[in-house]
């Protein structure tokens, strides 16, 4: 059994997701054919101020992913390369929507092949459709009531709406 478990080819998707979009999703469908196993990981990123709790944002990707049998979410807050050696992974997946992306990518895989040798990054080109969609463009279109139905899931939507009205409420 052990043997079997060690022969798993393990990816890990770690990112912000604040919120999840649908070019996340594309990344992690896709992502989720190449790997036995796939860890979307939530990084609780101490630099950035997110709408979302990393424990809300961990229920909105089970909730996107909950037809995706080999797709686990979790967090975490550490080096990501421990956190690669915690899980017994060996691939990083990050996707890349611009040259811009990539040259930052690059680095942060440079770096992370420089901590951990055994650790490689794949870059999996975002589908063109969503090659213009952040998290940010979903969460000022949400703050201004723009219609966000086309860039995530309806579930994604719906907790949009109502982080914008408790922000909105707060803010008057």
């Amino acid at each position: 059994m052990n043997e079997a478990k060690s022969n798993l080819r393990i990816a890990v998707y770690p990112g912000t997701f604040d919120p999840v979009t649908k070019g996340h999703m594309d990344i992690i469908q896709r992502a989720a054919r190449q790997f036995d196993r796939l860890i979307v990981a939530v990084l609780n990123n101490t630099s950035k101020n997110p709408l979302f709790s990393v424990e809300e944002r961990k229920v909105l990707l089970r909730t996107v992913t909950r037809d995706l049998p080999n797709v686990e979410v979790d967090s975490f807050r550490d080096l990501l390369v421990n956190y690669m050696s915690l899980k017994q992974a060996h691939v990083i997946v990050r996707g890349v929507r611009s040259v811009t992306d990539f040259e930052y990518e690059l680095q942060i895989a440079s770096t992370n092949h420089k901590l951990n040798s055994d650790v490689e990054t794949i870059f999996m080109m975002t589908n063109p459709k969503y090659s213009y969609l952040s998290s940010s463009v979903v969460k000022e279109i949400a703050y201004f009531r723009g219609d966000v139905g086309d860039l995530v899931a309806p579930e994604v939507e719906e907790a949009l709406r109502s982080k914008m009205d408790q922000t909105q409420q707060n803010s008057n």
